[in-house]
């Protein structure tokens, strides 16, 4: 019984582009999710003239717990 060093390594680089990919989907969605919240906060305030941004910075918390949501139901998820 002789095991191939070749093919244990490439199946780990292979695991490795696999963990790469998806912890940089996840961490663009985060970036989607917050920018989103954040430009709609602006453009609110822009559009109500309010002198504190207050849409801002409640759009941006939601969006923030909302990302994180998001992250932990995928990172929980069990294939």
């Amino acid at each position: 019984m002789e095991t191939n060093p070749n093919k244990k390594k490439n199946q780990h680089k292979d695991d490795d582009k696999q963990s790469y990919a998806k912890y940089a989907g996840i961490v663009f969605q985060m970036g989607l999710v917050i920018g989103i919240g954040v430009w709609a906060g602006v453009k609110l305030d822009e559009y109500f003239k309010n002198e504190v941004p207050l849409y801002t910075i409640i759009l941006s918390l939601v969006s923030v717990f909302a990302s994180m949501y998001l992250v932990l139901k995928d990172f929980i998820k069990k294939d």
